[in-house]
């Protein structure tokens, strides 16, 4: 006969299932884990249209800003050199109207400053599904999970590369502009599928119970919420201030007005950097770049080159041409700008006949006295050169180029990206680029 006590459970083992099962339920894996009432998916559901509208909106202006480098027209220009169809709607960038790119870009830069505790809360409303376990119930749902990584991961390594590009703080391997064209190419694609799938059940949940009402399997909501200390519209709201603070904290930096004096959290947004003429924003001093006066001093000659040969040019021979004026701003791809200046000089059409094109102007290649960095040569659309606002600027708001805006001489084109308005010119070669 044999021992039935053989197979009976232990006293220990009966033990440890009660303290396994307990262990169980502190793991974030557990339902009632997390206990935030505010949790659910009609709370979860309004972050995601916020972001569906604000994201799409983010993206198409970085699509125009990465048109506005005119990247498809010479290889000064293309910093992301291997985009192949990546770079399908690209178009010659337009001169008209002539704060354009100010527009674009400050839109782009304050919206995506602004959407950040949107993005933040909401990836906390889901932060419980990236505990589920199994991870994987299907191949279906393993492709989803791993959208999801792509989505997430995506959206913070656009995010955080955008906020340290707008503070100038490059703490990222590599050069910022293929980081975050490829970037936002993958996590645009991850977000399309996700708002496919996830946008007509988000807009259900809003319609039949509001941001209050009851979601039939509920997966964020808590089966055990704790006591609640605030609402799921008290949650939003903060979410709102916080959005609000950061849009009147940034805004002034991209758009005149009274708020420009309370863009603390950038770093051309506050004060103007002086007084007089000159007193406006700059990215780089002539000293940061190693101009000095021996380059820009009486030694210093503009070589303009075309079918005419090699002609040079000292600065008082430019001033003794027929001078032209416009006013336009500087802005920048982090996304300050500066009001119109008031910009006079010679146009770059007027130099373009010297160099032998007196019709119909081609494209220009300009080069800096810079001697390293991004973008001391850069490339201009024939339609940028033939626009009688586009100058060789010798002088703004009344009085001569400072140093550090670019003196002896600086490109000043209208809706042009800040780092194609090129200071310190040495050169200038027309012709087909």
């Amino acid at each position: 006969m044999g021992d039935s006590r053989r197979n009976a459970p232990t006293s220990s083992s009966v033990s440890s299932r009660p303290r396994a099962a307990a262990l169980l339920q502190r793991l974030p894996s557990a339902p009632g884990f997390w206990r935030s009432p505010v949790r659910g998916v009609p709370f979860t559901a309004l972050l995601g249209l916020v972001l569906l509208a604000g994201i799409t909106l983010l993206f198409v202006t970085g699509l125009l800003s990465y048109a506005a480098y005119n990247p498809d027209l010479a290889p000064v220009n293309d910093k992301t050199p291997d985009k192949g169809l990546l770079g399908f709607y690209l178009f010659p960038w337009p001169t008209s109207p002539h704060w354009l790119y100010r527009l674009t870009q400050g839109l782009h830069v304050t919206l995506g400053i602004v959407l950040v505790p949107v993005l933040l809360a909401k990836l906390w409303s889901v932060v419980p599904r990236l505990f589920t376990l199994p991870p994987a119930r299907s191949l279906a749902h393993a492709l989803e999970r791993i959208s999801l990584l792509l989505l997430v991961g995506g959206a913070l390594f656009e995010f955080v590369t955008g906020l340290l590009n707008i503070q100038l703080e490059y703490l990222f391997p590599g050069s910022f502009y293929p980081l975050h064209f490829y970037g936002a190419w993958v996590f645009f694609a991850a977000f399309l599928a996700h708002a496919g799938l996830r946008t007509p059940q988000a807009v259900r949940v809003l319609r039949s119970g509001g941001l209050n009402g009851p979601v039939a399997g509920d997966v964020l909501e808590s089966p055990a919420p704790a006591p609640p200390t605030l609402s799921r519209r008290g949650a939003l709201a903060m979410v709102g201030a916080g959005s609000l603070l950061l849009l009147v904290t940034s805004v002034g930096r991209s758009f005149d007005g009274p708020l420009r004096r309370l863009a603390a959290l950038t770093p051309r947004g506050a004060a103007e950097p002086g007084s007089g003429p000159n007193g406006f924003q700059i990215n780089k001093t002539a000293a940061a770049v190693g101009i000095t006066t021996a380059d820009t001093g009486e030694g210093w000659w503009l070589t303009v080159s075309g079918p005419a040969g090699n002609l040079r040019f000292s600065r008082e021979q430019l001033l003794a041409m027929e001078q032209h004026s416009a006013a336009l701003p500087i802005a920048c791809v982090e996304g300050w700008s500066t009001s119109d200046q008031w910009w006079r000089g010679v146009r770059l059409s007027d130099l373009a006949a010297l160099a032998g094109y007196p019709d119909r102007p081609p494209g220009v290649l300009v080069e800096s006295l810079q001697r390293s960095g991004p973008f001391r040569r850069a490339a201009l659309r024939d339609n940028q050169v033939r626009d009688p606002r586009s100058l060789l600027a010798l002088q703004v708001n009344g009085e001569d180029l400072s140093p550090d805006h670019g003196y002896p001489a600086r490109i000043i084109v209208p809706a042009a990206p800040g780092v194609l308005n090129t200071k310190w010119v040495a050169r200038l070669t027309f012709g087909e680029l």
